[in-house]
């Protein structure tokens, strides 16, 4: 999904010449077509290629990734997840993103206390 977000549409053969480590080429088409019965995928035929592309907006598609992310990795918990990327030491926060998280956290903390 990152390859086809990233090109805005794309065959396997584009999806696999972009993935790092690729599994082989059997193996993408079927993940492509595993994602496009799902629904996160549509295509188009271009003479015999099948030409993919995502049927959600990247920004649309996030939040339910983001939600399945907390739930199976972090028991469903923002502040795990929050947790163990601030515990990355490749996951350097600036200080504009660290006073950006602390502003949404007051924002948030507000919002809980005018409920």
């Amino acid at each position: 999904m990152d390859v086809i977000y990233a090109m805005g549409e794309a065959t396997a053969l584009e999806v696999h010449a972009a993935l790092p480590d690729a599994p082989s080429r059997t193996a993408v088409r079927t993940i492509l077509r595993i994602l496009e019965e799902k629904g996160h995928l549509s295509h188009r035929q271009d003479g015999i290629r099948f030409v993919y592309r995502p049927c959600r907006a990247r920004e649309s598609a996030g939040p339910s990734a983001l939600q399945r992310v907390l739930r199976v990795f972090f028991d469903g918990s923002i502040e795990k997840a929050v947790a163990a990327h601030l515990h990355d030491p490749d996951a350097a926060l600036t200080s504009e993103e660290l006073n950006r998280l602390a502003s949404l956290i007051r924002k948030a903390r507000k919002a809980r206390e005018d409920m």
